[in-house]
C-alpha cells in the first residue's frame, strides 16, 4: 500500500502553498521595515517576534490538536496566519508589526506540528523516513519558489499582501476534501517536557538542535559570507539556490536509506559529510561540489533525527514528541546564527564554518558512542 494516501497528499499540497507565503514574508518583512527607516534593532525584534511565536505555537499545539482535532487545528492556524499577514497593511507602527509577526509565528508553528504529526501518525515504521523526506522536499520547494517570486514580482507592501493572504486562504482548501482522524482524543494528553527527558530519544532531540544551528547559520549567514567574498547579489542568489536545491535532491535517497539501514548509521554519515564540507569551505576550493555536499547532508538532518526520536515513543506520544523536536529545532535556529554572527563579527567570516564543524563534531562523538542496533521501533502506525 502506498505511503502517499489521500490525506497525506492533500496535506503536502496545503503545506506547499503555506511555505511559499512564509518564504516571501520572511524575506520581505525586514526589507519593508528598512525602507520605512526603522532602526536595525527594531527590525531584528520584529524578526525575533516571529520565532518567539514559533516557540509558543509548538507548546500549545498538542493540547489544541487533542481538543479540536487535526483538521480544525489546521484551519485555525491558517486563519491566524492570514489575519496576521493582512494586518500588516493597517499600520507601519513598530508594536503593531511585532504583534502581527508574533501571531503569524504561532500560526506557522501550529501548521508544522499538525502536518508533521499527521504524517507520522499515518506512516508505518517502514515508510516514515519517506514521508518526512516528502515533507521536507515540499518545504524546500516552497522556499525556493517563494524566493524566486520575490525576484520576479512587484515587492511593494500593498502589492504583495493581497496575493500572499489569498494564497494562505487557498491553502485551507485541500483539507476541506479529507478528514484526518484524531485517534488519541479519548486518551490523556502527553506533556512536552517529559519528552526531553527520554534517554532513548535524546540523540534525536540533540540532532534537531544541531540541525537548527547548522541550517539557521547557513540560511542566515551564508549570504553575508559570500557577499564579503566580493560576490554580487545575483551570484549570492545562485550559490544559495544550489545549497537549497542540494537539500531537495538529498531528501528522498536519504529517507530511503534511513528506512532501510537505520537512522543511526545515516546520521553518522550525514554529520561526517557536514564536517568535511565545512573544512572544504575553509580551503576556498571547489565551492560548487562543497556546497552541494553541505546542502545534501545538512538539510536532511532534521527529518532523520526526527524519525530517530519518534521511533522511541508510543504512537499516542507522537504529537508531544513532535512538539519537543520542533521546539528543539527552533531553539537551535535561534541560538546558532546569534552565536555565529558574534564570532564572525569579532574574528573572521571563516568562523561560520568553524562553528558548524565544531557543533557537528560534538554530535558525531555522541553518535559514535551509541551502539548501532537497527531494530524495530516502538511506535507503530
Amino acid at each position: 500500500m502506498s505511503a502517499y494516501s489521500r490525506p497525506v497528499t492533500l496535506l503536502l499540497c496545503g503545506l506547499l502553498l503555506l511555505t511559499i507565503s512564509i518564504a516571501v514574508l520572511n524575506t520581505l518583512v525586514p526589507l519593508w521595515l528598512s525602507h520605512e527607516q526603522l532602526p536595525t534593532w527594531q527590525v531584528g525584534l520584529v524578526s525575533s517576534s516571529y520565532f518567539t511565536g514559533n516557540l509558543l505555537g509548538t507548546l500549545v499545539a498538542g493540547s489544541l490538536i487533542k481538543r479540536i482535532g487535526f483538521n480544525r487545528s489546521y484551519y485555525l492556524s491558517c486563519i491566524m496566519f492570514a489575519v496576521a499577514t493582512a494586518g500588516l497593511a493597517l499600520s507601519m507602527d513598530f508594536w503593531s508589526w511585532i504583534t502581527a509577526r508574533f501571531v503569524a509565528g504561532v500560526g506557522c508553528a501550529l501548521v508544522w506540528v499538525v502536518v508533521e504529526s499527521a504524517l507520522l501518525r499515518s506512516g508505518t515504521v517502514n515508510n516514515r523516513g519517506q514521508l518526512l523526506a516528502a515533507y521536507m522536499i515540499m518545504y524546500y520547494i516552497g522556499t525556493v519558489v517563494g524566493q524566486l517570486l520575490v525576484g520576479t514580482v512587484p515587492t511593494a507592501l500593498m502589492s504583495v499582501l493581497p496575493w500572499v493572504t489569498t494564497l494562505i486562504v487557498i491553502a485551507m482548501l485541500p483539507l476541506l476534501l479529507t478528514h484526518i482522524e484524531n485517534q488519541d482524543s479519548d486518551q490523556p494528553r502527553h506533556a512536552v517536557m517529559p519528552m526531553f527527558r527520554r534517554r532513548n530519544a535524546r540523540l534525536g532531540i540533540n540532532g534537531c538542535i544541531i540541525s537548527g544551528i547548522v541550517l539557521g547559520s547557513l540560511y542566515g549567514l551564508m549570504p553575508l559570507f559570500l557577499s564579503h567574498q566580493g560576490m554580487s547579489d545575483a551570484d549570492v542568489g545562485y550559490w544559495m539556490a544550489l545549497l537549497v536545491s542540494a537539500g531537495i535532491i538529498g531528501q528522498w535517497p536519504v529517507g530511503r536509506l534511513a528506512d532501510r539501514y537505520g537512522r543511526l548509521m545515516v546520521l553518522r554519515i550525514q554529520i561526517f559529510a557536514v564536517i568535511l564540507g565545512s573544512i572544504a569551505m575553509l580551503s576556498g576550493y571547489a565551492m560548487a561540489p562543497t556546497l552541494f555536499i553541505l546542502g545534501c547532508a545538512g538539510f536532511t538532518l532534521y527529518p532523520v533525527a526526527m524519525s530517530w526520536a519518534c521511533e522511541k515513543v508510543n504512537s499516542e506520544e507522537l504529537v508531544a514528541m513532535n512538539q519537543a523536536l520542533l521546539m528543539s529545532y527552533t531553539i537551535g535556529s535561534l541560538a546558532g546564527p546569534t552565536m555565529t554572527a558574534l564570532l564572525m563579527q569579532s574574528y573572521s567570516d571563516r568562523l561560520l564554518f568553524v562553528m558548524i564543524a565544531v557543533v557537528s563534531l560534538v554530535y558525531l562523538v555522541m553518535l559514535m558512542r551509541k551502539a548501532d542496533h537497527h531494530h524495530n521501533p516502538v511506535a507503530t502506525a
